[in-house]
């Protein structure tokens, strides 16, 4: 009988040990859920800054703008497929084999031979000979400036269903009236941009220094 109750009694101090044990893990546990919830919101939350699918291709039209060699104005355009995917780019410049630093880049001369207009391709043609896929048929156009005659004759023989632009430096110029009457005619919407993001900065040398 001693021992069955020596026993008994080691078994209620076990459970009551166990008990507390548990309720101690429970407190420690839930301090640490209440520490750790923000960070876990902060890693398992997505960004809210992140730039709009919009945004992204017209930032991508100014990047490949940039590559330019013209000193007047620099012209950029991407072309998006219906799954949001860039299959083609280009930026206004001298045909492929001819010497950026031999051809003319001047607005005006005495000679229309001597300057830029009648040797520069567009923004829009490069892009579209630039494509990666078989057609662009359905494609958006995401230009830095609105298409002139030219350019609109071939976003529609292309197959390219809608244009976007931002800048409209020309509205009244007979090539861009033009453009408007050849793109509405065909069936092929236009809009300009509205940024949601006013302002990209690329800064290599924090990029480089792992500082952002």
């Amino acid at each position: 009988n001693t021992s069955f109750k020596h026993l008994t009694q080691w078994a209620q101090r076990l459970k009551k040990k166990k008990e507390k044990a548990a309720e101690e893990l429970s407190d420690c546990a839930a301090r640490f859920l209440k520490i750790s919830e923000p960070n876990c919101r902060q890693r398992c939350t997505k960004r809210s800054d992140y730039l709009s699918w919009q945004d992204y291709f017209m930032s991508s039209a100014y990047l490949a703008a940039m590559r330019s060699k013209d000193p007047n104005t620099q012209v950029g355009c991407v072309i998006v497929n219906e799954e949001n995917r860039i299959v083609g780019a280009g930026y206004n410049g001298m045909p492929n084999g001819l010497s950026d630093d031999e051809m003319p880049w001047g607005k005006s001369s005495d000679s229309a031979v001597e300057t830029k207009y009648l040797y520069v391709c567009h923004a829009e043609m490069n892009a579209i000979f630039n494509r990666n896929c078989f057609e662009l048929r359905g494609c958006t156009l995401y230009t830095t400036h609105f298409p002139c005659n030219e350019c609109a004759k071939m976003v529609v023989q292309s197959g390219i269903r809608h244009v976007v632009f931002l800048n409209d430096k020309h509205p009244d110029e007979p090539s861009y009236v033009a453009s408007r009457l050849i793109l509405t005619k065909a069936g092929v919407t236009f809009r300009r941009h509205i940024p949601e993001t006013k302002k990209i900065v690329i800064d290599f040398e924090q990029l480089a220094a792992f500082k952002i």
